[in-house]
């Protein structure tokens, strides 16, 4: 394979070009109602040229390795016809040129684990779900993985092989009381391998008793509380409402946005670090290169309060005169690369969960990621479930929890950090560009925010 890539890169008609080729093998695996209800396999070969020319890029892709020469002609024929239109420059930064072969410490290879095997296991935490109570009348359970090996080459000359694997996972118990519906459930996933989905037997039983008593919990009262997020939450907030921000190709088309996320400026106070990496090989962000042969590193985006940095490709890092951070992803052969998210994390404090309450007398916890929206600076978030505080300790149950606000007065009023980490390891993803839900993660402690506006009863 490597021989064949660089064979075809040795006629490319551009100022640069890369080739990506791929095998991939998905699987997902749906649970709903009571039972079993669908299994999914797929097999993805094929790859991807791009080109560049004169600062414009062309793209094509392929499923037969015997079209490898048409398709290197091809994307350069496209980036010499937008190129001489354009009459840029082509901008790149430079990086090493690199020849490796990879993968990470695999724990169990799920493709070593029979098929059999994993819907045994899932059968397993099914009945742990439908027995748990009469209240609790179906179950929502969600497995993707996915195993692939990546090749990469470029006009530069680095040739990259790649192994990596996917897991995520949600199971999930559905209660039900006349017309009120609750849904609670545990994740698993990870980077490593199959046996992330073990052991799961007491966090889903405490999950199901969980959602029994939300049947009967009033919603939350509308208002504006100071609100400790668990680290769900948290990572919910950095990813969606701060992290889209921070990538660079966002930023660079966007005048008024490059303004407002100006290097140097204070968003929050000193014990607030936040940052974007692709190597905590736990989580399900994790990946050595790029999609561009870019090693991977940690991208600090917020350090003690400031911003200093963003997500780059190698073309928006030239653009802007900074870094690449190895944040160029695609979500497989059939797109090009963009700048995306990885890790996205909250480096943990110094608070204990006991400290962030004290002194509360009127406020919320808020527990588990439900989703939610974003608008440039706004955000608005649903949350699994909260936990009134009051006098400084944890009172009743409540639901229907909505946050919504600015996502810069909101990083301003972060006041204490937790000590302990958590990841995130869903089976959803992210999505931008058409592609997704592509794999992203992160490690963040429980935070607490002040003044912020929660949507709910009247």
């Amino acid at each position: 394979m490597r021989e064949m890539l660089r064979d075809a890169l040795a006629g490319a008609g551009a100022d640069y070009c890369e080739i990506r080729f791929e095998e991939s093998h998905p699987l997902s695996i749906d649970y709903q109602g009571r039972g079993l209800d669908q299994v999914a396999r797929e097999v993805l070969y094929g790859g991807a040229v791009r080109a560049m020319f004169r600062g414009a890029w062309g793209f094509a892709s392929f499923n037969d390795p015997a079209e490898l020469r048409a398709m290197v002609v091809s994307a350069c024929d496209q980036a010499r016809h937008a190129g001489n239109r354009l009459g840029g420059d082509s901008k790149l930064a430079p990086v090493p040129v690199v020849e490796d072969e990879c993968a990470p410490p695999f724990t169990l290879h799920p493709r070593s684990v029979p098929l059999e095997d994993k819907i045994k296991l899932l059968d397993h935490y099914n009945a742990i779900i439908l027995a748990s109570s009469p209240a609790v009348t179906a179950c929502r359970i969600r497995y993707v993985e996915r195993s692939t090996v990546l090749h990469f080459a470029n006009s530069e000359g680095t040739y990259i092989r790649q192994d990596k694997v996917d897991i995520g996972s949600s199971l999930a118990a559905v209660a039900r009381e006349g017309m009120t519906t609750v849904s609670k459930g545990v994740v698993r996933g990870g980077a490593r391998g199959f046996d992330c989905m073990y052991g799961a037997e007491k966090e889903l039983a405490e999950a199901c008793g969980l959602a029994v008593r939300l049947l009967s919990a009033p919603q939350v009262k509308a208002g504006v509380y100071p609100v400790v997020c668990d680290p769900a939450v948290a990572g919910l907030f950095v990813h969606e409402a701060f992290g889209h921000l921070s990538e660079a190709d966002n930023a660079f088309k966007n005048p008024a946005l490059r303004k407002t996320m100006a290097l140097g400026r204070r968003l929050g106070r000193d014990i607030l670090t936040i940052y974007d990496s692709g190597d905590e090989i736990e989580h399900r962000g994790y990946l050595r290169y790029d999609d561009e042969g870019v090693r991977t590193r940690r991208a600090d985006l917020i350090r003690n309060g400031i911003l200093v940095g963003r997500l780059h490709s190698r073309e928006t890092a030239a653009l802007m005169g900074e870094g690449p951070t190895g944040s160029a992803r695609a979500i497989d052969y059939t797109h090009p690369p963009i700048v995306r998210m990885r890790n996205t994390s909250i480096e943990a404090g110094q608070s204990t969960l006991d400290e962030m309450v004290k002194g509360i007398e009127l406020g919320l916890y808020v527990v588990g990621s439900g989703g939610g929206q974003t608008g440039g600076e706004m955000f608005t978030f649903q949350v699994g479930h909260g936990v009134m505080i009051r006098n400084g300790e944890f009172a009743e149950l409540v639901k229907d929890v909505k946050l919504m606000g600015n996502v810069f007065s909101t990083l301003e009023n972060i006041d204490l950090i937790g000590a302990d980490v958590e990841g995130r390891n869903g089976p959803g993803g992210c999505g931008k560009g058409n592609q997704g839900p592509l794999p992203t993660g992160g490690l963040c402690p429980p935070i607490r925010i002040q003044n912020v506006i929660v949507g709910g009863a009247k």
